[in-house]
């Protein structure tokens, strides 16, 4: 295929480096700010590029944004809500646009889609995921010693420090395998200078919990580390899920040490997985693909590592919603570029899409960034939803969203018997969201837009039907996958050997 020219812009269309880690808070990145975690690799991109310092997930939970991220729509679109639900296959993704563009996707790496379409466009994945396809299926992943310490549970706290978590066995093989295929397409460059641009995706477990990380790397953090900065709402002046959530997961018995031990595990595994990413970059630039490539690298989610008495996600305080979201294209984006403004992760995917020339994703509200960085108008606006009615929910499940629009920041949770709780917060204001506006009489009408705008197209109640219907669907599916034991396809070999803690 001749060498591809966006006629639009006078560029030939770029390759495309895209690399998605898993729970990387923003604000344990040099470039956004933390004097303390070393992340020189991440910091150098953002000094080529652009850092967004207002980018939101579509949800604080690995697969709905995943999936949202893959279809540029939002959870209730998709009607995937959960960890366990299976996205509807006839849905178009990012990956399938850029395929019928001619590109030819690949991922290497974490996918977390549950079922049977294990591509989801992509054309080619190697390395590929830790956990079965189908719930049901087989022993969930083996994490040996630690297991129990990868979800929401006092025990993650309780059992962190220095050893070795399996997913940084995993993201290493993704990295050399990313390394192999870069190396393949400069040699393919070489023989061939006017091939079709490459199109890759790079999917990292770090630094998803265990808050386990290798000796060495936590021993850089363990006498540093210093406690979390934001304090504990009070019991009666935060919402009913909240409170629910901090005792169900055991936080209201966490510990200074285990706060303490997990905070520098987690800087630890960001600076692993950020010399991951160097290797990746290195690779590139070594083989003379940088110039002609989109580079964007960000998260699903972050991680709230004791702030405000919490860790893990599931909350929509800004260390669990907000992404860190950095993108370089020399040529095209200015290097050294920040910007402020509110944008979603569904706008990443609109701007990959837009900037390699492959077709918008219908219904997507997404939006290209590309525009706003060339100085175009820009509406500041972000949703982010989390809906459970099982696991990770009180017995009556949870139905909440949140919008992002300019300054203000308004949560409603839905699922108790009385009126939905709200969150107000002004974010220039109060940036480290300690003031609740939401009963303010003079932000009444603030509260009264921000509401119009999250329910405009969003119904609570139509939500948990859906889910409802769902879950009915999942006891038939787990049924009979526990009883057919169905072969499972792009699983990574985890074994119970790779997770450790070192001997205190």
């Amino acid at each position: 295929m001749a060498a591809t020219v966006d006629r639009t812009r006078g560029l030939r269309r770029p390759n495309l480096l895209y690399i998605l880690s898993d729970q990387h808070c923003p604000f344990v990145t040099g470039c956004y700010g933390d004097p303390l975690v070393e992340t020189p690799h991440l910091d150098r991109l953002a000094a080529a590029g652009v850092t967004m310092d207002a980018a939101y997930c579509p949800s604080p939970i690995c697969g709905p944004s995943r999936m949202s991220m893959l279809t540029g729509l939002h959870p209730f679109q998709n009607r995937s809500w959960t960890n366990r639900d299976i996205l509807d296959s006839s849905i178009p993704t990012m990956a399938h646009s850029l395929g019928a563009a001619g590109r030819r996707p690949v991922l290497i790496g974490r996918l977390h889609s549950m079922g049977p379409d294990q591509r989801r466009g992509y054309a080619e994945r190697l390395v590929g995921d830790h956990s079965p396809n189908y719930a049901g299926a087989g022993p969930v992943a083996d994490r040996g010693a630690l297991d129990g310490t990868a979800g929401p549970d006092h025990a993650s706290l309780a059992r962190s420090g220095a050893g070795q978590s399996g997913y940084e066995v995993h993201d290493e093989e993704v990295t050399a395998a990313a390394v192999r295929f870069l190396q393949r397409e400069a040699d393919r460059r070489r023989t061939n200078p006017d091939c079709e641009p490459f199109c890759l995706t790079v999917g990292l477990m770090l630094p998803h919990p265990p808050y386990v990380a290798r000796a060495a790397d936590y021993r850089r953090y363990a006498d540093r580390i210093g406690l979390p900065r934001k304090p504990e709402f009070p019991q009666r002046a935060v919402p009913e899920y909240l409170r629910w959530w901090r005792e169900h997961t055991g936080l209201t018995r966490t510990t200074e040490a285990e706060t303490l031990r997990s905070r520098a595990a987690y800087w630890a595994l960001v600076t692993s997985m950020d010399r991951m990413i160097g290797r990746v970059l290195a690779a590139l630039r070594t083989g003379g693909l940088e110039e002609d490539t989109l580079i964007v690298y960000t998260s699903d989610h972050g991680d709230m590592l004791g702030e405000h008495g919490m860790f893990w996600k599931h909350t929509f305080y800004e260390e669990s919603v907000r992404v860190p979201l950095i993108m370089a294209w020399p040529g095209r984006i200015r290097a050294g570029t920040r910007s402020d403004r509110v944008v979603s992760a569904l706008d990443v995917t609109a701007t990959i899409l837009d900037a390699t020339d492959a077709q918008a994703l219908p219904g997507s509200p997404g939006r290209s960034l590309l525009p706003l960085l060339d100085g175009g108008s820009w509406r500041d606006e972000a949703f982010s939803e989390y809906c459970s009615d099982e696991a990770w929910g009180p017995p009556d499940g949870c139905f909440q969203r949140m919008i992002r629009r300019d300054e203000w920041k308004l949560v409603c949770y839905h699922g108790s018997n009385r009126a939905a709780d709200m969150q107000l917060f002004n974010l220039k204001e109060d940036p480290r969201e300690l003031v609740n506006c939401a009963s303010d009489l003079g932000c009444r009408e603030t509260v009264r837009n921000l509401r119009a705008l999250l329910y405009a197209d969003w119904d609570p109640e139509q939500v948990r039907v859906q889910m409802a219907a769902n879950r009915a669907r999942h006891v038939i599916h787990h049924g009979w996958a526990r009883a057919t034991e169905p072969h499972s396809e792009h699983l990574w070999d985890l074994r119970g050997e790779m997770f450790y803690l070192d001997p205190a």
